[in-house]
């Protein structure tokens, strides 16, 4: 529903709050008064745009969380968590702080509305069309932070690269037997053998202080083929049993036909593997197929976007948006990679990534959790 539709089905109280926070000048015993006049006041662009500029960098991490978010409605439970999830450990925190404040807050501006039904009246909904209002004001605020570019005389386009090396890897283990430790890694030689294969090279995971978070193998294997194996075993295509890493007969299937991955469902795992170190995927692949149409510096998308990031233990906002996101979604084939002279690195959303970004939309419910031990 609309803001005006919502307005229809508040009491008087939430309209006369609504109508305070805005000076709004009116009847306030009149419920068809007070929503023409918030209408009109809201509507007002100068009005709207000052109540986005006077946002913290917090309110508007919480705003971004909604934005993106296809479902209609949110517990109170979740907008709490979403409220403590935009505040960052680093940052001050003063005692007082309540998350329940924001979300009241947001309510007095017309911005969330309880449901008006029985079934909806304890769910908070926002309004669909201050909804594109709000993408479109934070994409403004965002591109006036951005750095345009030339088309850079050398980048790096995978295209549809890793769905070629799904299928090498596949291949693989149709021809070899492949044993794996007591903690099922493949040793070093069959590692490096399949690293040989794969159309764009890694180098072997050396010895490091941590690695873990992004994929269930992540520890073991370099970032482009961790994801390709993780893909390869949630989709039932390898199973690892009593130390051998082989192919399931879907698998064997899928080798045998010559098929090709779907690269919209590659992007939906990779989207529900990384979920849960970083909360906010989603929208900030939304904010980069919005920002990079054209050539912009990876410099000032870094200005835009990495307020948005939460850090993830020992990794922090910037390698998060330089190695998880960026550099992973060239792997996917939704961005290219170049260096320009006078920018320096330089980043590019292909055709291909802006109609699969667009195109696809996955719940936080269906977020991988990984072991334990592997967090």
């Amino acid at each position: 529903m609309n803001l005006a539709d919502m307005l229809s089905y508040a009491d008087i109280h939430q309209l006369s709050r609504i109508a305070g926070t805005y000076n709004c000048e009116c009847n306030g015993h009149s419920k068809n008064e007070l929503i023409q006049s918030i209408l009109s006041t809201v509507g007002r662009r100068d009005i709207f745009d000052s109540q986005i500029g006077a946002l913290s960098t917090q309110d508007i991490r919480f705003l971004n969380s909604l934005l993106f978010d296809q479902r209609g409605s949110f517990s109170l439970e979740e907008l709490v968590a979403r409220v403590q999830q935009s505040r960052f450990e680093k940052e001050e925190t003063d005692a007082a702080w309540n998350p329940r404040d924001t979300i009241t807050r947001f309510k007095q501006l017309g911005w969330l509305f309880n449901g008006h039904s029985q079934q909806t009246k304890y769910l908070f909904q926002v309004p669909a069309d201050l909804k594109r209002r709000f993408v479109t004001a934070l994409a403004k605020r965002f591109e006036q932070q951005l750095d345009a570019a030339e088309e850079p005389p050398v980048y790096r386009d995978e295209q549809k690269l890793i769905l070629d090396d799904i299928a090498n890897f596949l291949l693989f283990l149709r021809d070899q037997e492949v044993m794996l430790t007591s903690d099922n890694a493949m040793y070093k030689r069959s590692l490096q053998q399949v690293l040989e294969r794969m159309a764009v090279r890694e180098e072997s995971v050396g010895k490091t202080a941590w690695r873990f978070g992004y994929g269930r193998m992540f520890r073991e294997y370099p970032n482009r083929f961790s994801f390709i194996y993780d893909y390869c075993y949630y989709n039932d295509l390898v199973t690892e049993h009593h130390q051998v890493l082989a192919l399931t007969e879907q698998g064997l299937a899928r080798v045998n036909e010559g098929g090709k991955e779907d690269p919209v469902q590659v992007y939906r795992f990779w989207l529900r593997l990384y979920k849960g170190p970083v909360p906010h995927l989603q929208s900030i692949a939304q904010w980069l197929n919005r920002l990079c149409k054209d050539w912009v510096t990876f410099d000032s998308v870094k200005r835009a976007l990495v307020p948005l990031i939460r850090p993830f233990y020992y990794d922090t906002p910037d390698s998060i948006l330089e190695l998880r996101i960026v550099q992973m979604m060239m792997h996917l084939g939704l961005l290219r990679i170049g260096e320009e002279e006078r920018c320096g690195r330089v980043i590019q959303v292909t055709k291909l990534g802006s109609s699969i970004i667009e195109g696809t939309y996955v719940p936080d419910e269906e977020k991988i959790v990984l072991p334990f031990d592997n967090r």
